[in-house]
């Protein structure tokens, strides 16, 4: 006749190797998401954020002067070259000295790339850089005659090499 097995009494180095596993594993956890987050942004928006608060009533009184002007731009990206135009409230095309684009990941400044554009016929101007898929901010720096630089910010989505 067999006898039944008394099971093992749960003791007191059972309960901490417990805890050390439970604590490991979220101390682990927490090291690991850390990392991830510390390599992947460094949460930088501006360098001097005094100086940016600053320049604060001066940009916006720029680009209140900016939107007076009724100028129209469009930027798109077509098989994955950018191209810009900007026409006046006559829907003129407006002649510009230089043209830039700051290509910016939203949360990532590894991939941002400036780019500067040429011109081309009927105020286009467009880059010769490929524009990769995702989603994209992009500033536009422009000298157009003005006491400052003509600036706009876009949020694309390029998927297939075109802008949607």
């Amino acid at each position: 006749m067999r006898t039944r097995q008394e099971p093992a009494p749960f003791t007191g180095l059972h309960m901490l190797l417990v805890m050390i596993a439970f604590f490991g594993v979220i101390i682990g956890v927490n090291v690991t998401m850390a990392m991830f987050a510390r390599s992947s942004w460094t949460g930088l928006v501006v360098e001097n954020s005094y100086v940016a608060s600053q320049e604060f009533n001066s940009k916006m009184a720029e680009t209140r002067n900016q939107a007076a002007l009724g100028w129209k731009s469009v930027l798109s990206v077509r098989e994955g070259r950018a191209s810009y135009t900007l026409h006046n409230q006559n829907d003129r095309p407006v002649r510009l000295g230089s043209v830039t684009l700051k290509f910016m990941r939203p949360v990532d400044d590894r991939e941002d790339k400036v780019v500067p554009l040429e011109a081309g016929t009927d105020g286009v101007y467009s880059s010769g850089w490929t524009v990769a898929d995702g989603v994209w901010l992009v500033e536009v720096h422009a000298e157009a005659g003005l006491d400052h630089p003509y600036r706009e910010t876009f949020r694309i989505h390029v998927a297939g090499g075109n802008k949607s």
